[in-house]
């Protein structure tokens, strides 16, 4: 430990552990990351988008992560390793371990089911019956546990999660807190000017290594299971609808609204304010940008797709939407004009 209490490791105990080359002395100490910007003693910054190059020449950083071809461009301690960004990530876990909490059951908890000597249960939490938990997992205050849940080992539930009945989340899994999963997906049968609630008899299936953001809500299926694969992360204030299938690896940035019965393919890649219609599939790989709304499926994998037109000053705007509104309208005329032309030619 440093003398603020941090954990501290040289540069060459950090390529032991995470691998990577190191130039310059090996035994610099590193107790924190920063930007290249802030960086000052004792902290170690990165270089991952090359617009920042020329913030090597000013740094005061301890050292630096680079990639290789950037690895000159620093005269310092640095690491050298071919994803500095990801490396990056890698050593601020490394410095900044998550907080440990002494297992236990809170005497304000309600517990329906017996629980591991190994985890954690915080006040006022109420878990159901027939419910199993992993060794070494955390509940947090207030979280809500339905009767038939499965929770895997080493899983973190902030407060006020709530898991309804009979969903399975996987190992290692992080909830945020205002979680919701499996509350009923959204199916009414039209009859005359009423509707008839569809009971919803799915569940919600979780793989390992899953994170999912506050107030995140992934809704049960109406007779299949919602699921999704792991590794996935997802973002706060995402809706996942029920019967939705995310493929293993996948990400989705917060405020993405996803309608029932769609499937996303491994490692895609949604960002923010993403709108998906339902029973759609998206091919694995695919990238959708931000803001972009989605109405067909997509079955070349690998694709990179946006719509909604980029933002304009209010006049400009105004002008192209007076210019959609007529695009039907022109349609017809063209239409009217090849016409014509292809009479004329037959004509002459």
């Amino acid at each position: 430990m440093n003398g603020q209490g941090r954990i501290s490791h040289t540069l060459a105990d950090i390529a032991a552990q995470l691998g990577g080359d190191v130039l310059g002395d090996g035994q610099t100490r590193i107790s924190q990351v920063a930007t290249l910007a802030s960086a000052g003693e004792g902290e170690i910054a990165f270089l991952a988008n090359r617009k920042y190059r020329n913030q090597l020449q000013t740094t005061q950083a301890a050292a630096v992560i680079l990639a290789p071809d950037a690895a000159e461009g620093f005269s310092g301690p640095r690491i050298v390793t071919s994803n500095p960004y990801a490396y990056y990530a890698r050593v601020a876990t490394l410095l900044n371990p998550p907080a440990t909490s002494t297992p236990g059951v809170h005497p304000s908890a309600v517990t329906g089911s017996a629980v591991p000597d190994s985890v954690f249960v915080g006040p006022h939490v109420c878990i159901g019956k027939d419910v199993s938990i992993g060794e070494g997992s955390i509940i947090h205050a207030g979280c809500v546990i339905g009767d038939g849940v499965t929770i895997g080992e080493g899983s973190v539930l902030y407060p006020n999660v709530t898991i309804y009945f009979g969903c399975r989340i996987g190992k290692r899994a992080v909830l945020h807190s205002g979680v919701v999963i499996g509350a009923d997906g959204f199916g009414f049968a039209p009859d005359g000017k009423e509707w008839v609630k569809i009971p919803q008899i799915g569940a919600v299936v979780i793989g390992d290594d899953v994170e999912i953001g506050a107030n995140t809500t992934i809704d049960r299926g109406a007779l299949d299971d919602t699921t999704v694969g792991e590794g996935c992360k997802i973002d706060n204030l995402v809706m996942i609808g029920h019967n939705c299938n995310i493929g293993p690896y996948s990400v989705i940035a917060g405020c993405t609204g996803m309608a029932g019965s769609t499937t996303l393919g491994e490692h895609c890649i949604l960002g923010g304010a993403s709108m998906i219609s339902g029973h759609l599939t998206l091919a694995p790989n695919t990238t959708i940008s931000g803001a972009s709304t989605v109405m067909r499926s997509i079955v070349e994998p690998g694709g990179v797709y946006a719509s909604v037109f980029p933002l304009d000053s209010y006049e400009h705007w105004m002008r192209n939407a007076s210019h959609i509104r007529r695009l039907s309208k022109l349609a017809d005329r063209v239409s009217e004009l090849e016409k014509l032309l292809k009479e004329k030619d037959i004509g002459d």
